[in-house]
């Protein structure tokens, strides 16, 4: 591809972004179905100012990380509505309507984590618990709420917990006391894992109670967690899943095209493969 004036530009904005995975899972995507656009990442401290530069330079889209997806909200011109309840925007698409340039919020995140798990599992009915009380243990709880999941949640601070647990009208326990836990599938949405690739949040015993575990840390790719619970016979999802699925959530988003999801997750494997190097 060419890079021209007519080039559809999109990036992720965050700090840091360097290191990101997405511009080679994005761009594989562009390149597959020649679309003629690109991917960038723009280290942004001052998301305000990145927010104008969006309006200003024709920019169609980004992506939103840490430590922004909070920060943004208020400076958007509309959100969707479960992005608003889950206090995070992951995503950001560039409308030009008539003279007025539109910023609208989503949150993929929440789809990520879904159509990971419902690659190997049901979610309706299905009893989950789920590890943590941050910005990506809210997207999840809310999302799967949406399948018709069954959440309970764990986590190591008591306020922020219960602070979720409640607006996710469910039950909370403290990490600390995880061993009566029990369910179908658990999730650990803390960064117990990350970089340490002998840690993990919860007891190898308490994985007997489940038939499938995912960890949204991908480095390393497979924890501690999900080694123990390859061991005692589980379903893993690994981390890199839910950033496609979430980033091919995005890509339909912007293009209005399906997704060329295999083609994602090669680039997606990859890139990680040459960064945890």
């Amino acid at each position: 591809m060419t890079i021209s004036g007519t080039t559809h530009l999109y990036g992720i904005i965050g700090h840091p972004v360097r290191h990101s995975l997405s511009p080679a899972m994005h761009n594989a995507a562009f390149q597959a179905l020649g679309l003629n656009c690109v991917y960038l990442p723009f280290q942004a401290v001052d998301v305000a100012a990145a927010l104008n530069g969006l309006r200003a330079l024709g920019i169609d889209g980004v992506s939103v990380t840490i430590p922004h997806k909070e920060a943004v909200i208020p400076l958007l011109d509309e959100v969707d509505p479960l992005a608003a309840r889950i206090g995070a925007v992951n995503t950001i698409r560039v409308e030009r309507r008539h003279d007025q340039v539109v910023l609208v919020g989503s949150n993929s995140d929440w789809q990520g984590a879904n159509q990971a798990l419902l690659a190997v599992t049901a979610l309706s009915g299905k009893r989950v618990v789920l590890l943590g009380a941050g910005g990506s243990a809210r997207a999840i709880g809310f999302g799967l709420q949406q399948e018709g999941a069954l959440v309970s949640l764990c986590s190591r601070t008591e306020a922020r917990g219960r602070a979720l647990a409640a607006d996710l009208e469910c039950h909370w326990t403290a990490l600390a006391e995880h061993h009566g836990l029990t369910g179908d599938i658990l999730i650990n949405a803390t960064s117990v894992g990350m970089n340490d690739p002998e840690n993990s949040p919860v007891a190898v015993s308490l994985l007997d109670r489940f038939s499938v575990v995912m960890d949204i840390v991908y480095a390393p790719l497979t924890t501690r967690l999900l080694l123990d619970a390859e061991a005692r016979g589980c379903q893993t999802v690994n981390g890199l899943e839910m950033l496609l699925y979430q980033g091919a959530a995005q890509f339909e988003l912007w293009t209005g095209q399906p997704a060329p999801v295999a083609v994602m997750r090669r680039a997606l494997y990859q890139a990680s493969n040459n960064v945890l190097a």
